[in-house]
This record gives C-alpha cells, sequence and structure tokens, in this order.
C-alpha cells in the first residue's frame, strides 16, 4: 500500500504526536470555524456565545496540537440573529464540502506547500468574493 495523503473528517479523535509528525504535511482535517476561533467541540455553539457574524470552515493540515495546524483553506457563513448551532451548522456544512476538495486539489496539483508553520498557496484568491455581515440593506429594498 503507497499512502501519500490521510485526509480526516469528522474523526474524533487525537493521534500520537511520533503519527502526526510522521504524516506532518501530508495530513488534512476540516473543522467547521473559522481557526484559530472555536476550536475543539461545539464550534458552531461557541460562535453564537461569541456574538461574531461570521463563521465559516477551515481545511488545515494536522498537528499534535488539537485544531491547530497551518490553514490551507477558509471559507465563510454569515451567521444570523435568529440561528441556532443546529441552522449555522447547516450553512457551514455546504461550505466544507466546497472548500474540503478544492483544498485537497490544490495540494495533489502541488500547488500548496509549507513554508514553517504557514501553508502557501501558489492560486489565486478571488478579488470579488468577499462576505460582510450584516449587510445593510440598500434603499427600497425589502
Amino acid at each position: 500500500m503507497n499512502v501519500e495523503l490521510i485526509c480526516l473528517g469528522g474523526f474524533m479523535r487525537l493521534f500520537t504526536a511520533g503519527f502526526v509528525q510522521r504524516w506532518y504535511g501530508k495530513m488534512l482535517n476540516i473543522h467547521p470555524s473559522l481557526l484559530p476561533s472555536f476550536p475543539g467541540l461545539d464550534p458552531h455553539g461557541q460562535a453564537l456565545h461569541a456574538g461574531v457574524k461570521i463563521s465559516g470552515a477551515t481545511v488545515h493540515f494536522v498537528i499534535p496540537e488539537t485544531d491547530a495546524g497551518p490553514i490551507v483553506m477558509q471559507g465563510a457563513v454569515p451567521v444570523r440573529d435568529d440561528d441556532t448551532a443546529e441552522t449555522l451548522a447547516a450553512r457551514v456544512i455546504q461550505i466544507e464540502h466546497r472548500i474540503y476538495p478544492e483544498a485537497l486539489r490544490l495540494l495533489a496539483s502541488g500547488k500548496i506547500h509549507l513554508e514553517g508553520d504557514l501553508c502557501r498557496t501558489s492560486a489565486t484568491a478571488v478579488s470579488d468574493d468577499s462576505l460582510i455581515s450584516p449587510r445593510a440593506r440598500e434603499a427600497g429594498a425589502s
């Protein structure tokens, strides 16, 4: 067997430091928050309790510390005033399904590399993809 990458999703166990170090730069995870904010359990509840206006998901390289590795990609969604942990989670999972395959594609194509504890990519961000929340309604909009 020739394993090149380990891709985690919803994996709720910790690996030994030796295992993680052996796979450094080749093991990815996805977490349902904009790390470094809200690592660990109940990230949606943490986000709502903190009153943030934007939440999302983060693809990151795995290191021995929980949800603390170099960030590969992030995607964001607005947090609505009437959100519950469940409604926020439903929007965040949609972003997870978009960014994880894209992050894997970039890594597999050699467009991602590590510089110390930072992840660099040769891909470019779209200039008009900002998310501002809450966004004020324009005059006349209902």
